[in-house]
């Protein structure tokens, strides 16, 4: 019988950490789901298989088990007669029953099995005695979705509706949420065995950019351009922010590039009521354009009036 290689069939090293079993299990599943590959048997395979590693590796006492294992079962092939067994016995004289279960009951030595391939099945369950497979309960696989969100959805939030495997979702946004962020439902993700509990469904948020402001944390920074008499000579400014226009004040002689900083007009501050960043303002002087010939002589007489600068 073939040996499985868990390890390869995440694509990951042995010495690989449980965040890193974690991230590859989770962008193998999503690839290789059934919902996503209708009525590609190889898929459904390749998924089977993925379940199966992940279901080990991420168990410390079970990815412990089969590292033991792995190695026996190597030597153990090498061995006269190959990887049949006699009178309870493998051939080659090597005791398996350090992974038996119930005092002598061959089984599978992983506490699993219903969901495992015949590796399992067959080699564990002829040794021994023959134990039976166990249906313990096992939680479903988690399932993973993005959903888009603009800087205002990002910023007000609310209700939103996703749509999962056919399945229309509702759910609530909190202002304040970042790009990135995920947000777990539970219950929404593949179905328990066993009477297990369903997985989740995971929702990572994108946000997309916005031309009129740069986010940095719960701050906000906009480009304000200034017509150049309002910056010479002072007045008022209106400004659009996220929660309404704002009306400032520019002190006459206001240099281009400027800032100004409006304090609690950025963004809210995740599940924090009342609380929000700040608005920062970059002044920009913008150019008259298609001067008339009264203009162009009324600055050509400032320009005089001011030539020894």
């Amino acid at each position: 019988m073939e040996y499985k290689d868990y390890y390869k069939t995440l694509g990951l090293e042995k010495n690989a950490t449980p965040e890193q079993i974690k991230k590859a299990y989770r962008k193998l599943a999503r690839q290789h789901h059934p919902d996503v590959n209708p009525n590609d048997q190889g898929a459904e395979q390749k998924f089977k298989e993925i379940n199966e590693a992940n279901e080990v590796l991420s168990d410390p006492e079970k990815r412990k088990k089969y590292d033991q294992f792995g190695a026996d079962w190597q030597r153990y092939q090498q061995q006269p007669g190959g990887a049949g067994s006699r009178g309870g016995q493998p051939a080659g004289g090597f005791d398996w029953s350090q992974y038996s279960q119930g005092g002598g009951g061959g089984g599978n030595p992983f506490g699993e099995g219903e969901d495992f391939s015949d590796f399992f099945g067959s080699l564990f369950g002829n040794m021994g005695g023959g134990g039976s497979r166990s249906s313990r309960p096992a939680a479903g696989s988690d399932y993973q979705a993005e959903l888009e969100l603009s800087l205002e959805d990002a910023y007000q939030g609310g209700p939103r509706t996703i749509t999962v495997n056919g399945k229309n979702l509702r759910l609530t946004i909190a202002p304040g949420v970042t790009d990135g962020q995920t947000i777990r439902l539970r219950d929404q993700g593949g179905p328990g065995r066993h009477g297990g509990p369903s997985g989740a469904l995971l929702i990572t948020l994108r946000i997309r950019p916005d031309a009129r402001y740069a986010r940095t944390g719960d701050d906000l920074t906009q480009d304000v351009p200034v017509s150049i008499y309002k910056a010479l000579l002072g007045g008022e400014q209106t400004v659009e922010t996220l929660s309404g226009p704002v009306k400032i004040r520019l002190k006459p002689e206001t240099a281009d590039g400027t800032r100004l900083r409006l304090r609690g007009k950025g963004f809210p501050v995740y599940k924090k009521e009342g609380q929000f960043g700040d608005l920062y303002l970059r002044l920009s002087l913008k150019l008259p354009q298609n001067l008339t010939d009264q203009e162009k002589e009324l600055f050509q007489q400032l320009a005089t009036l001011r030539a020894g600068e």
